[in-house]
């Protein structure tokens, strides 16, 4: 008898704080919810340390590129030879356009532009060299603009194929025995 009484004891004891840690965590839970809702409801933003304000730009302020043409297709060539294109552009913006620098995708192309501000309705170029040394298959090397327009970065391309030398068909291969 008095071991079904410490048992049944034990389980009472047991059912307590078991009752009692089901509340206590229903309690924190709801402690985190009532934060939560009061955050969503304050509609208060956390802004990091470390972040910038921007604003945006007012137009005035800005050149706009108007290009003829952003892509240019060489077709197929040979492989070692050189292509040039100019790609010309009118600053259709409302102050001088002005190209803080131009960046190729590869050492195969290297580009070179009016490096003076352009004036609004006043024309420039930006010249783009491919040169297809070990360069074979099809090709789409890129030059990407930084300047003070919207957006403040530009990307024109080059795209073509490119046949490579047969190896030994003008010239033989390795070391001559004479």
């Amino acid at each position: 008898m008095k071991i079904k009484l410490l048992s049944v004891f034990a389980l009472v004891l047991v059912l307590a704080s078991s009752c009692e840690q089901k509340n206590d965590q229903a309690a924190k839970i709801q402690a985190l919810e009532d934060k939560i809702a009061q955050l969503e409801n304050n509609n208060t933003a956390i802004t990091p340390v470390n972040a910038q304000t921007t604003t945006s730009a007012d137009p005035s302020t800005l050149g706009a590129f108007g290009f003829t043409e952003e892509e240019f297709d060489f077709g197929t060539i040979n492989e070692g030879q050189v292509i040039e294109h100019i790609f010309n552009f009118t600053n259709n913006g409302q102050s001088p356009l002005v190209i803080s620098n131009i960046t190729a995708s590869c050492g195969c192309t290297s580009p070179e532009w009016t490096k003076t501000p352009v004036n609004p309705g006043e024309k420039g170029f930006v010249k783009v060299v491919f040169n297809s040394t070990a360069k074979s298959g099809a090709q789409a090397p890129t030059v990407t603009i930084q300047a003070n327009t919207n957006p403040t970065v530009t990307r024109l391309r080059m795209k073509g194929s490119v046949t490579p030398k047969l190896v030994g068909a003008s010239a033989p291969a390795g070391p001559l025995k004479r």
